[in-house]
């Protein structure tokens, strides 16, 4: 396997991954990893909430922060605000003060009626008053009473809202079952972030260590890296967001180094 970093293309640890451990452990995890990077997904840690405290993290570890991650679970409902658009927009302006290059966001729950009937239309206005890249992530459809229902507007695929940037999820395209190659081709020059995960076909959203499921972890590292790649250079950053709920803490070390020498064997 190589040990050498992609000259252009940072790999980064999502806090998300080393969950239940808090915000800091990642830090402490990615840096001690070799990771290029972290990706803050804010939760119901305070840390994660606070760029100050994150500012001292960056500082202690030496690591900075790629990406914020919009708090758009279930689990951070009340989050800084109910309403999702609000919630993007602090995301922004964390970004902005910790210096991370991109934000992601997932659409509104159908539920979220007022973000939902707008979502598009004010991610372009927002876009257009940072120059944080605010990347739109692809979801999934869920089963209800034997059927599957889109719980997201427009769509649980961004793609035809046709976004300024994308984010592409490979947990996310194998829940939905989706052809994660098609997706990545649908992005195109619009591809601004990756989230290096994996998933066997389960209903359930799994985010396996990459390699471990059947997406194509390798593939879409290789395409994403070609020097000849029909979209041009890749801009964004490879974030590793797999769970690790269920382990014990050295396996989560060891799952957390595998995700990163996976991704820095198949960039090109």
């Amino acid at each position: 396997m190589s040990t050498q970093s992609h000259p252009s293309i940072p790999v980064g640890l999502s806090t998300a991954a080393v969950f239940p451990e808090p915000t800091a452990a990642a830090f402490a995890m990615a840096a001690q990893a070799g990771y290029d990077g972290i990706e803050v997904m804010v939760q119901t840690d305070l840390t994660s909430q606070t760029p100050d405290a994150l500012a001292r993290l960056v500082d202690l570890h030496q690591i900075p922060v790629l990406s914020v991650h919009s708090p758009c679970l279930l689990i951070t409902a009340t989050v800084w605000s109910s309403d999702p658009l609000v919630k993007l927009a602090r995301s922004i302006e964390m970004a902005e003060k910790l210096g991370a290059p991109t934000v992601v966001v997932h659409p509104p729950f159908v539920w979220q009626r007022s973000a939902a009937a707008n979502f598009t239309e004010s991610v372009a206005e927002l876009q257009s008053r940072t120059d944080v890249v605010i990347a739109v992530e692809n979801m999934f459809p869920v089963k209800v009473a034997g059927r599957w229902v889109n719980s997201y507007r427009p769509h649980w695929d961004p793609v035809s809202a046709r976004h300024q940037h994308f984010t592409l999820d490979l947990s996310h395209t194998a829940t939905s079952d989706s052809d994660a190659m098609d997706m990545f081709a649908r992005m195109g020059s619009h591809l601004a972030h990756l989230h290096l995960t994996d998933g066997s076909g389960s209903s359930k959203d799994e985010h396996l260590v990459p390699g471990r499921g059947g997406q194509p972890c390798a593939e879409i590292l290789a395409a994403l890296s070609a020097p000849d790649r029909v979209d041009g250079p890749f801009r964004g950053s490879v974030i590793v967001e797999i769970s690790t709920r269920a382990t014990t803490g050295d396996q989560r070390r060891i799952d957390v180094a595998e995700s990163l020498a996976f991704a820095r064997e198949h960039l090109q």
